[in-house]
Order: C-alpha cells, then structure tokens, then sequence
C-alpha cells in the first residue's frame, strides 16, 4: 500500500491545545491516491482514565464536574470515570495513580489495564488509556476534588455496584470513555461474582 503523502502542515491555533492542518494525499482502497484534501486535527495530547472500585463498600467511584463543551447539549456537569491529561515524561499508570488522589482522594491498591483507543479518530488525536482500580476504606488518602491550579470543583459520585445495569439503561451516562468502562466492568468484574 502506498504510503500517505503529506504536502503541507501548520498549526492554526496553539494554547491549552492545538490545532493541526494537514493538506494530504491518501491511498485509496482500490487503488491509487486520493486529490489532495484539508484535515484538521485536534491537539491535546493522550489521556488516562480509570473505573475505580471501592472493592470494601462495593461501590464504583465517579466524578462529576462541569465541562463547558457540553453545557448546550447537556448535560453540563457530566458524571465520569476519573481522568486526566498525561504530562511529559509521564506514564498512564503514574497518570493516573495521580488524578485518582487529585480526583477523588483515593490511593490505589492494584490497577488493570483495559483498553488504548481513540477518543474521536475523525478529529482528534488524543488516546485514552483506560485502567480498571481497585481501592479500599483504608485507601482514602486525601480530601479529593481536584486540582486548585487547574480551577477544578469535582464532586464524588459513588454508585452502588447492583445499580450500575440501571444507570446505564436508563442512559444516565453520555460519556464514552465511562460508558465503555462500565461495560467492561459488568463483563469482567460484576459478572464474575458468581
């Protein structure tokens, strides 16, 4: 397969993330080279994100913050699995270990990882690393509700282990990192009780 030829890229805005435009050509799939064409890629860099199970209380352990994005559509304060933004030189795992303290005040006792896969292939490049974490009582370490420097307000959400099926036919969660997460879950945890 011939390869993607790259003609041009620049980068139209660059802040807290960036944006990438690439004038391209492609291989098609019968044969030959697409016309050259404009994409645009949204710059944030890859994510961690973890379903954290309170194993001692048997309660899946959630955050709810505000997220601008999705105040027009709803629901403005969405309730997710605990994630953040993986810094330079940083491992997912060390990621997360840290957002989960920074987060929801918990220390974690063992972690599993779950998936790598991209949050929205068609405009973003970020990857979320997706961890299963496992916490007890003992394990609460710190008040949790984020970070200060970042102007984080994060609310704890802890649900019930039995109520999760409910929660999600009822589509009481509208993110996708969390919706996958939760799946997992049922399948490899909550299933396996006997």
């Amino acid at each position: 397969m011939t390869s993607v030829e790259i003609a041009a890229i620049r980068t139209l805005f660059d802040d807290r993330f960036r944006i990438v435009e690439a004038e391209l050509r492609y291989p098609l799939p019968n044969s030959g080279l697409s016309p050259t064409v404009r994409r645009l890629s949204f710059e944030r860099g890859d994510s961690a994100a973890a379903v954290v199970h309170d194993a001692d209380r048997d309660m899946v352990l959630l955050a709810r913050q505000f997220r601008f994005p999705t105040l027009q559509k709803g629901p403005g304060w969405p309730v997710e699995v605990v994630a953040g933004m993986i810094a330079a030189g940083e491992t997912p795992e060390d990621c997360i270990r840290r957002e989960i303290v920074e987060e929801i005040g918990y220390r974690v006792e063992s972690l599993r990882h779950i998936s790598t896969f991209y949050s929205s292939p068609g405009g973003s490049s970020e990857r979320i690393h997706l961890f299963h974490a496992r916490v007890e009582a003992h394990s609460r370490v710190a008040a949790g509700g984020g970070s200060p420097q970042e102007h984080e307000d994060i609310e704890l959400v802890e649900i019930p282990v039995a109520d999760i099926p409910d929660l999600l036919a009822c589509n009481k969660i509208e993110d996708a990192k969390t919706l996958v997460g939760l799946y997992w879950f049922l399948q490899h945890v909550f299933r396996d009780r006997g």
